[in-house]
């Protein structure tokens, strides 16, 4: 799944800019390093694999305090964001002018069927769900990248989805090796 010989547009290679989105989301666009978030959606998924090969059924149990997710659950959380904000993207890139809503986290996590599946579920989620977010930004034309449209009441271009996808799955995974798998 790597993206050599691939023709971008140059769009795909800027970072947002502040006024591209909202100012909470700089939490994550900040990790995102370089300026090539297909790149780093794809370093990124390699890894991830190479941070959960090998890891027992236990580990999956793993939190690192009470009352926190588990391994399982950050891992079902990271994939439920990413659907939800390549879903935001795909739409404003499509020039869908609706709002959209917000969602909250901790409800998609108490209602996920996370503690139900084995570990090695929650982590070929994980492979599909990112092959299925580069295939939507690695086919977008330039305009697409610059569209701005409304999401939890704030505007947001494309692009920027982009990176809040990267720095989302960047931070959670730097939780993941520093409180669960050290």
């Amino acid at each position: 799944m790597t993206l050599t010989g691939t023709t971008l547009p140059a769009i795909s290679s800027l970072r947002p800019q502040p006024g591209e989105y909202a100012p909470y989301y700089d939490r994550y666009i900040s990790l995102v390093p370089g300026n090539d978030v297909l790149a780093a959606f794809d370093e990124q998924r390699r890894q991830m694999l190479l941070l959960l090969s090998g890891r027992t059924e236990a580990d999956g149990e793993i939190r690192y305090a009470p009352g926190k997710w588990s391994l399982k659950e950050v891992l079902g959380h990271i994939n439920d964001t990413e659907r939800i904000m390549s879903y935001r993207a795909l739409r404003i890139a499509r020039g869908d002018q609706t709002p959209i809503e917000g969602y909250e986290q901790d409800d998609y996590v108490r209602n996920g069927p996370f503690a139900q599946r084995t570990l090695p579920d929650p982590i070929e989620d994980y492979i599909a769900v990112r092959r299925a977010t580069v295939s939507l930004f690695r086919n977008l034309d330039e305009p697409a990248w610059n569209r701005r449209g409304v999401a939890n009441k704030n505007e947001i271009t494309v692009r920027a989805l982009a990176y809040v996808i990267a720095g989302h799955e960047l931070l959670h995974r730097r939780i993941l090796e520093e409180k669960y798998l050290r």
